[in-house]
């Protein structure tokens, strides 16, 4: 292609600080190295863990950067010694990356790939150096992906080649937001057929857990919101029962345990809030009942809870991205939903331009938003 091996200008936003909205620049995008690949990001989420970074409640990251994690596009160029892509090819990143020979990479029982950035925050490539410039400046990286720009540079290990067919301004989201939560039922409780589960927060996350239990086969499936607008949303997805909880005086664990027979057999936190994690454990059924962390916590949260809850049979258990291999299992998710297996429609409210970024970040932070999608065309 004529613009591969050379710097490509484009546009892309970038977060110079946290508490500041992301300013549309110019920037320059390099080449791919050796086993890098340069993508054309065509459509991106808006996701509740960059808006952690922005509102300062992850501290650990250098700036400026280009946040933006759930993507989909099509490849422009590929380094030396990428043999399994090819421009032209539809990607989608991989925030988790995975290099196939790592501890984690070689065990069935993890996804997590040593090789992840995910709470070191870096902000580089696997090589220590970085691919966007504006202004003069190096601009960081953002967990291996970095897509909130026209163009981005991946390691080749946080990349996964999907199916020509799929539409990509909703398999954007197989990036992020609806593995994360369908697999935290499919994969990570297990959720089982007749079961009842428990569903705490009904953002984009929070509703693909619901579809991930309707999936399973669950046969109740409560919905906790303090927000009843999103109780519609959750139905029409599969939830059965709704609980606001500012409509109880009781704590929300008595609440559920009274409609569950004492307790819920899968209850998943989506929001990231040690105390409500703290709820959602007391909420599982004391004899076997499990507890998923879905939500990401702020960087100085601690959770507190009594041992006696896990001494009588709970489990409590967590998961990023869902439990999926990444590189591997992407792929096959974008087979499923072009096979009709689950639908991402219903997730997506706002389709915006990159100039109105700031606006989806405030839909986002208003309840107004499930999922915003930015169409970088």
């Amino acid at each position: 292609m004529a613009s591969a091996g050379k710097v490509i200008k484009c546009r892309a936003a970038v977060a110079w600080g946290p508490h500041q909205p992301l300013t549309i620049e110019e920037i320059e995008v390099a080449p791919p190295k050796a086993h890098e690949v340069r993508v054309k990001i065509i459509a991106t989420g808006i996701c509740r863990s960059d808006d952690h970074f922005l509102s300062g409640a992850i501290t650990e990251a250098n700036y400026p950067v280009i946040l933006g994690h759930e993507a989909a596009g099509i490849v422009e160029s590929v380094g030396e010694g990428v043999t399994n892509l090819k421009p032209g090819d539809k990607v989608i990143p991989l925030f988790v990356p995975q290099c196939g020979e790592c501890r984690c990479c070689k065990d069935p029982k993890t996804n997590l790939c040593y090789k992840n950035d995910i709470g070191k925050y870096k902000g580089t490539m696997l090589d220590n150096t970085n691919r966007f410039t504006c202004k003069g400046k190096i601009i960081y990286n953002f967990i291996s992906t970095s897509t909130f720009t026209e163009y981005t540079v991946l390691d080749e290990i946080a990349v996964a080649k999907i199916d020509d067919r799929a539409p990509l301004d909703k398999a954007c989201l197989i990036g992020c937001g609806f593995t994360t939560g369908y697999g935290s039922a499919v994969r990570v409780a297990k959720v089982e057929p007749g079961s009842t589960c428990a569903v705490f927060g009904l953002g984009g996350v929070g509703l693909s857990v619901v579809i991930g239990c309707k999936v399973a086969g669950a046969a109740k499936i409560i919905a906790v919101d303090i927000n009843s607008d999103k109780f519609a949303k959750a139905k029409e997805l599969g939830a059965t029962h709704f609980v606001n909880p500012k409509d109880h005086k009781k704590p929300i664990d008595e609440v559920l345990a009274d409609m569950s027979n004492g307790g819920v057999d899968f209850v998943f936190e989506v929001i990231g809030n040690t105390s409500v994690m703290a709820s959602a454990l007391k909420s599982a059924f004391f004899g076997s009942g499990t507890s998923v962390i879905v939500g990401l916590a702020p960087s100085s949260d601690m959770l507190s809870v009594d041992p006696m809850l896990l001494l009588t049979g709970r489990t409590m258990k967590g998961a990023v991205f869902g439990g999926f291999k990444s590189k591997d299992e992407v792929p096959k998710l974008v087979e499923d939903f072009l096979a009709n297996k689950f639908e991402l429609d219903g997730l997506i409210t706002h389709k915006l331009k990159l100039d109105e970024i700031n606006e989806g970040f405030e839909y986002l932070r208003a309840g107004k938003s499930i999922r915003s999608v930015i169409m970088m065309g």
